[in-house]
């Protein structure tokens, strides 16, 4: 099983993307039983925790992202989103989303770069 990002890009500041994380090869179950997560990571930075949904669909957010950011899935596509709102320049990294199962799914990344 993998997973794909897509969505990244080039915005302005106070602009809006939405990330998508597509899982391939990986059962139903194991996509909607668990916990998916975003992470990014900006140059010099350690990867750092954006957002998490659990199987319940209770979601978690990064201080720096709460009331701009939102995760949220569509088991049925077995793909789950990230919509940024309010972009910032200090929310340009490589975003990976992550599938939190006995096996850790992890995407190759997506590029969001954030001009101010």
């Amino acid at each position: 099983g993998r997973l794909m990002e897509s969505g990244g890009g080039l915005v302005q500041a106070g602009g809006s993307l939405t990330l998508s994380c597509k899982a391939s090869g990986i059962i139903l179950s194991v996509f909607s039983g668990n916990t998916k997560a975003w992470y990014r990571q900006a140059p010099g930075n350690q990867r750092e925790l954006v957002a998490t949904l659990d199987s319940s669909g209770r979601t978690n957010y990064a201080d720096s992202v709460k009331g701009r950011f939102a995760i949220s899935r569509d088991n049925a596509k077995r793909t789950f989103y990230l919509q940024m709102n309010a972009l910032e320049p200090e929310d340009t990294a490589l975003y990976y989303c992550n599938l939190q199962s006995r096996t850790d799914y992890w995407g190759q990344g997506t590029q969001v770069t954030v001009q101010g």
